[in-house]
């Protein structure tokens, strides 16, 4: 008995979808093309080579995703920012090594493919890559049915950097005295979703309206702040010796990251405001505020520790570029109690 022929399209996988994902994707890359890039979006790897103004590169890279802050966008249909948290959140953390990110890969998986749905994350990711200086180079965008439920998809990304080796930093020269700059967030960011997520549904319709003047959804979903272009400015003017990117784990996880056995650091409470945002997460979660310090980056995305003599000068240029800079603390010998404490 002869059986109707199976195609690839019936059994879920559309190949000309995946087609004009490409082609509406290569536009968004082109935008993205900086020194390096030899070739592009098509080939079955993508080539880069490393500038000649380093003269010792050592390569730093750095991978993520965006977490359950997707189940929000889904929800709410908001898929055009995802994107940049998804590069925010690896060229970020390469940058905290000193490094200037040079490349950018994604992969995008789904059940089926939602062209429209595609492109704008993609579109985000290029916008990412855009503001901070960074090639989208390849990536990979994979149909599998049955894989994920109707309307969703994940989103991993793969940063790769350079810092000359005699300029990375490792936080080594943190000393008793530094001072601990911190750099304003744009809000949530990337992480402890799984929390504000259970904070809208306890809320269910008394959530607020507005929150820092800004729609709610807009507010929750604003993407990670990309601190890249600044920080690298700044690096190359002031002698900043450790780099924290507060993800998860917040403050009080990521700082001691970067600092040398024995040694503290010392946040001042109060010493930069909390947000309409940040206040009512805290306030609706019913949680203190070690528990926000530790679950969220509540206010503030990148730390600089720095000398005493250099910090003003160091806030001052960062200032300049358009951050919002607070002089958070200092470093202290550690004794007996955490690498980090808010008092």
């Amino acid at each position: 008995m002869s059986q109707t022929p199976l195609s690839y399209k019936d059994a879920g996988v559309d190949i000309v979808a995946g087609d004009e994902l490409v082609e509406r994707i290569k536009p968004l890359a082109k935008k993205t093309m900086r020194e390096g890039v030899l070739a592009g979006i098509g080939g079955f790897g993508a080539l880069f080579e490393v500038p000649k103004r380093y003269k010792e590169p050592v390569l730093v890279s750095g991978t993520d995703g965006v977490g359950t802050k997707l189940k929000l966008a889904f929800e709410w249909n908001m898929h055009d920012t995802v994107g940049i948290d998804l590069v925010a959140m690896s060229v970020n953390d390469v940058l905290v090594q000193g490094a200037e990110p040079l490349f950018f890969l994604d992969y995008f998986a789904c059940g089926k493919l939602d062209v429209d749905t595609a492109a704008a994350v993609v579109g985000g990711i290029a916008k990412g890559c855009e503001l901070s200086g960074c090639a989208l180079i390849g990536g990979e965008t994979a149909e599998m049915p049955g894989m994920y439920p109707a309307g969703e998809y994940d989103l991993a990304g793969f940063a790769v950097g350079a810092v000359e080796k005699s300029k990375i930093l490792t936080g080594q020269s943190v000393q008793a005295g530094d001072v601990v700059l911190g750099l304003a967030s744009a809000g949530v960011h990337s992480n402890g979703f799984s929390l504000v997520r259970k904070c809208i549904e306890r809320a269910g319709a008394s959530a607020p309206a507005m929150l820092d003047g800004k729609p709610f959804k807009a507010a929750i979903m604003e993407p990670t702040r990309l601190y890249v272009k600044n920080v690298l400015a700044a690096l190359a003017a002031h002698p900043i010796k450790a780099l924290a990117h507060i993800t998860g784990g917040g403050l009080l996880e990521n700082i001691p990251r970067v600092l040398p056995e024995g040694l503290a650091a010392h946040l001042h409470k109060g010493s930069w405001p909390q947000t309409e945002l940040f206040a009512w997460l805290q306030e609706t979660a019913g949680i203190d505020d070690i528990e926000m310090n530790r679950t969220f980056n509540n206010g503030i995305g990148m730390v600089v520790v720095i000398a005493a003599d250099q910090a003003e000068a160091c806030a001052a240029t960062l200032r300049a570029a358009g951050e919002t800079v607070y002089t958070i603390g200092n470093i202290a010998p550690q004794g007996t109690g955490a690498q980090v404490v808010v008092a």
